[in-house]
């Protein structure tokens, strides 16, 4: 009977080892085995493999219409990174959205490794009137991380960066030019930040601007929160510019073949950095018809000519020149202008001659 429960308890202790032993090797950095499933997220279950569209809220009433933004997630067959896209944080600047349906629907789910969640209308109601800010007025892009118990732009803000930010490893804000201005393709990044710089290369369209963006915006927040986040910039707000799609488009895939995510064709250039850009504005008691000299992307030294502002009242008009030497990232499109109100925004590196070189040759 000794001899039996000697025998019983060997194979006890023997049995409990093994356990131990291959709990621990579950989680060592490495090993192959996998919790990977179906994402949970907001009302929605994303088997892996699959990709839907949803909302965030899943309900009906007065106050869900203010959270009525779509959701898409796209889970792969095994374990990787999760990159997030958010477009239409400014409603009027459509052709965000329209580059983030694109590139969610080039995904096959099958050959997806990782997650990737799209916001493509985080203002959904701007988006639908073509309006800017929100229904409060207030701007979406200085609210985040927001509040559960503010505003009604705050508590979109919140829903967006508690649901959906906290989850990515990455992250893409896509937006154009504001206020009747227009960007050529570029890339927003804290260039002190190597991840996310990084990021920013992969992307291999346009130039890339460093900045920190301004307190509350997305990107900052993000980043502050541990997620590498950049911004795409390109084109003018109110309409769709094919070309414009099409490069942000395929900077969103470049960006998912360099983390592994998912292998995609395209071209892929060396982008080529600004560390410093500054705006060109109307002088005081100088506004009026305002009309441009000089195109996107376009070289300029100090003393160049930019453009003119006609006093439509007095006739006389106004030569407007550039301040600094460098590239001609952004303008604002020939209108009505007023005092301060900014014209040119003019880029450049370390070495303007080299910038202007690399630039020719990257796709743009």
């Amino acid at each position: 009977m000794l001899a039996n429960s000697r025998s019983l308890l060997f194979l006890l202790v023997l049995l409990a080892s093994h356990v131990f032993a291959a709990s621990v090797s579950a989680q060592e950095p490495g090993n192959t085995t996998s919790d990977w499933g179906p994402l949970e997220l907001s009302s929605a279950t994303i088997e892996p493999g699959s990709k839907q569209k949803f909302t965030f809220e899943p309900t009906r009433s007065f106050e869900s219409a203010f959270l009525d933004t779509p959701l898409w997630a796209a889970q792969g067959t095994t374990d990787g990174p999760t990159l997030c896209v958010v477009a239409g944080i400014h409603g009027d600047e459509i052709n965000s959205f329209e580059i983030a349906r694109r590139a969610f629907k080039a995904i096959d789910p099958q050959q997806l490794k990782g997650t990737v969640i799209v916001v493509p209308a985080a203002n959904s109601l701007g988006f639908r009137t073509m309006n800017r800010y929100m229904i409060d007025r207030r701007d979406l892009n200085r609210a985040f991380p927001g509040s559960a118990k503010g505003s009604v732009t705050s508590l979109v803000a919140n829903a967006i960066f508690e649901r959906v930010v906290r989850r990515c490893d990455y992250l893409i804000d896509l937006h154009t030019g504001s206020n009747f201005r227009t960007n050529m393709p570029q890339i927003r990044v804290d260039m002190g930040d190597a991840k996310a710089l990084e990021l920013a290369e992969s992307f291999g369209i346009g130039v890339i601007v460093d900045g920190a963006g301004p307190s509350g915006s997305l990107r900052r927040e993000a980043v502050k929160a541990g997620v590498a986040a950049i911004i795409y910039e390109s084109g003018p707000p109110f309409v769709f510019v094919e070309r414009e799609i099409a490069n942000g488009t395929q900077g969103v895939l470049n960006v998912m073949n360099h983390l592994g995510m998912y292998a995609t064709p395209g071209e892929k250039a060396k982008v080529q950095k600004l560390v410093r850009s500054g705006w060109v504005r109307v002088p005081r008691g100088q506004g009026g018809i305002f009309l441009t000299a000089v195109k996107l992307g376009d070289r300029v030294e100090v003393g160049d000519l930019l453009g003119t502002v006609t006093d439509p009242v007095t006739d006389i008009g106004h030569e407007i020149r550039a301040d600094r030497a460098g590239i001609v990232i952004g303008a604002a499109l020939p209108a009505v202008v007023l005092s301060g109100y900014g014209i040119f925004h003019i880029g450049a590196g370390q070495n303007a001659a080299e910038d202007w070189e690399q630039l020719n040759q990257a796709p743009h």
